[in-house]
């Protein structure tokens, strides 16, 4: 049975961990505690943790219907992003238009990018601490003085301390293009701000040895109007699943876990960057959509 680990709050208990299952969303805290508890709890035992989060949810309460969450705050059962204390990493260049993009926005040319996509090490960075981390309906961040700021649609995977993935997940990385491609040493800048990081809506329970063949959507409207639509498969990242998480765990250890951002394959034109108010879409098979409005940080 496929389920989804979500986090969400509700007015009268506070932030809670459910399991989604249909259009019920289950109350599984007192048997998870928390994701960095449920995630430590999986190390070599993926499936079977899952296997049995699954079955003692049957006789957990029902929160509410998914279609009661709304976006956090107010006085109504909010979604939160899946994640606690998880670091979120990201890969970079991973597909051939990522690179062709930042070759394109690059003042010098780009041959870096070039290089890393065909490079033995991959490129990884630091994207956001876990409690920064933008839920559904949430509003992420463009930087104020960026002139072009984008989204950046990508495959999660959801990981245990033993990097081990236990699922996958939405992500939006949101960028600012202009920034990055002045110097690629302004790339923490370009990346990690305030709200620059979403996931959601939950994590799709399973072990992965290797790419899920899915399709990542992506629609950005503003006053009502679809601005920008695309798409792209997972076959078309150019490193493995394996390979990734192997590199991510090189001379570094996530006690609580951590989610890997798999890279981009759907890139706006060059005349087009987000603006205020704008609402970013993001859908994967099998786990939904991704959806936040836009807010200048």
């Amino acid at each position: 049975m496929m389920a989804q680990l979500v986090r969400f709050y509700q007015p009268e208990a506070g932030v809670r961990i459910g399991l989604v299952q249909g259009e019920q969303v289950r109350d599984v805290t007192a048997i998870a505690g928390s994701v960095a508890g449920w995630l430590r709890s999986t190390a070599g035992r993926v499936p079977a943790a899952i296997d049995e989060l699954i079955a003692r949810a049957e006789s957990a309460p029902v929160a509410c219907a998914v279609a009661d969450l709304g976006a956090p705050g107010g006085g109504r059962p909010g979604w939160l992003a899946p994640v606690d204390s998880q670091e979120v990493w990201a890969a970079g260049v991973t597909y051939r238009r990522s690179r062709e993009a930042r070759q394109e926005e690059a003042v010098d040319g780009g041959d870096i990018y070039a290089r890393v996509y065909s490079a033995g090490r991959p490129e990884l960075f630091f994207k956001a601490p876990g409690g920064k981390v933008v839920g559904p309906l949430g509003e992420v961040g463009i930087r104020a003085d960026s002139a072009w700021n984008v989204p950046e649609p990508e495959l999660a995977l959801a990981l245990n301390p033993a990097l081990e993935v236990i699922g996958v997940t939405i992500g939006n990385d949101v960028s600012s293009r202009d920034i990055e491609g002045e110097n690629p040493l302004y790339l923490p800048q370009a990346k990690i701000y305030e709200a620059s990081c979403a996931l959601g809506p939950g994590i799709l329970l399973g072990a992965h040895d290797d790419w899920p063949q899915v399709t990542i959507a992506l629609r950005i409207e503003r006053g009502g109007q679809t601005l920008f639509a695309g798409q792209v498969r997972t076959d078309q990242i150019q490193r493995s699943l394996a390979e990734l998480v192997a590199y991510l765990g090189r001379s570094n250890t996530y006690p609580d876990g951590a989610v890997l951002l798999t890279g981009t394959g759907v890139v706006p034109p060059a005349e087009f960057t987000l603006a205020r108010g704008d609402i970013v879409r993001i859908a994967i098979d099998g786990i939904g959509e991704l959806v936040n409005p836009v807010k200048v940080v």
